[in-house]
């Protein structure tokens, strides 16, 4: 066959905390782009009201379930992370 082997040194305690850096950068960014995402439709949402094409108790049960939903996303990228740091961290 036709097989390629690289090794590589194990982590050191130092990158291995930078790496754990990066990934709180990215779930840092995944958050912000939920709660940009949850802005707009929160946006859309009010202009819906204003043209008077849905009842306000509607957009409230609407507003309610976007945070709903963007709580559960941000749970779930913080769960993520957390499962991330302890995977890396115990390389």
């Amino acid at each position: 066959g036709n097989v390629i082997r690289i090794i590589l040194p194990p982590l050191t305690e130092e990158r291995r905390k930078e790496l754990v850096r990066k990934a709180g950068k990215l779930a840092e960014q995944a958050r912000i782009a939920v709660r940009n995402i949850r802005h707009e439709v929160m946006k859309e949402l009010d202009k819906i009201k204003k043209e008077g094409g849905v009842s306000e108790d509607e957009i409230k049960r609407m507003k309610d379930e976007v945070q709903k939903l963007t709580d559960k996303f941000i749970d779930a990228i913080d769960e993520l992370l957390e499962k991330k740091e302890k995977e890396i961290l115990s390389i």
